[in-house]
């Protein structure tokens, strides 16, 4: 059974009006149009000279997922609000950033000379 309380129906109705206007072709206040280029790897390459700076990209790659998937910058600052007392979602975001960073790591041969 899914709950939704007063704050998420209200996250709901939004979603579905700014899908709605889209899909009828009106401008969005802030809205990335899918169609311009988001580069989800940051100057084209996952080399880096050193895991902490490998770190780093996981981290900036991570959020550049969030705002492809959801480029409304309002709706991705409202759902802040949610995410950030939820540690279930707050795990979620470590593994998707844990994901990036073993790719990046592999992509480094794991920093050995």
């Amino acid at each position: 059974m899914i709950v939704l309380d007063q704050f998420n129906l209200k996250i709901l109705d939004y979603e579905i009006h700014l899908r709605l206007r889209h899909i009828c072709g009106q401008t969005i206040k802030g809205e990335t149009d899918m169609s311009e280029s988001i580069e989800l790897v940051p100057n084209g390459t996952l080399i880096t000279p050193t895991a902490e700076e490998g770190r780093q990209l996981a981290i900036k790659m991570a959020r550049l997922i969030i705002k492809a998937t959801q480029p409304d910058a309002a709706v991705r600052a409202t759902l802040r609000a949610v995410y950030a007392d939820d540690a279930n979602m707050l795990i979620a975001i470590g593994q998707t950033v844990a994901t990036e960073f073993a790719t990046i790591a592999a992509a480094n041969n794991y920093w050995r000379k």
